[in-house]
């Protein structure tokens, strides 16, 4: 037969008093084990050292102080919805006020929506309009970027519609765009060193 000495959790069991199936075995062993014996009598003295202890309750501050030191992290939906809460109004006039106020947004959007359906001729216009713009405004800092970075004649190239020059200063942007993430990432993360 083997020998083995009682894991933690059965001798947690016999400190315990626990009376359930299973436990004759263990207290059989209890009397043919010196060493088990032995950490089971520590055991218990330990548990009524801890027990005749004092109980003391605790200042009613106690757990917001203590929870204030602890970082909870809650998911981005609970915090939306927190978020939400606090904007609602507390009285029931005022909510009855934001509430018309939400439905004739949501009125409005909607009309707004189903008329462009309607108008796709309007809503063409309007896009490719946003479209041109917003290319312009591209060529234009991209324009002058070149001519901070290369010269006014980089700026005419790229005016012109210059391939290579529009790469150059594409390139550009892009290298200093990498350069100024990588610096605001170490700068994270000296501020986080310092902090711990």
């Amino acid at each position: 037969m083997d020998h083995r000495h009682l894991l933690p959790n059965e001798i947690d069991l016999l400190v315990d008093g626990y009376v359930g199936f299973g436990m004759a075995p263990l207290r059989d062993h209890l009397t043919e084990c010196s060493e088990c014996s032995a950490r089971v009598d520590e055991l218990r003295a330990v548990t009524e050292l801890i027990d005749s202890l004092p109980h003391h309750m605790p200042r009613l501050q106690f757990a917001d102080s203590v929870m204030r030191q602890v970082q909870v992290i809650e998911p981005w939906h609970v915090a939306l919805t927190e978020s939400a809460k606090r904007l609602v109004p507390s009285s029931t006039p005022l909510r009855v006020l934001a509430g018309a106020g939400a439905g004739v947004a949501a009125v409005a959007v909607s009309g707004s929506a189903v008329w462009l359906g309607f108008r796709a001729d309007l809503a063409s216009w309007v896009f490719n309009l946003m479209l041109d713009r917003g290319r312009d405004s591209i060529v234009v800092g991209a324009s002058e970027l070149a001519a901070g970075a290369l010269g006014s004649g980089a700026s005419a190239a790229i005016a012109q519609g210059g391939l290579p020059v529009v790469a150059i200063g594409t390139a550009l942007l892009a290298a200093s765009v990498t350069v100024a993430v990588a610096g605001f990432r170490r700068l994270a993360a000296t501020a986080r060193s310092n902090r711990s």
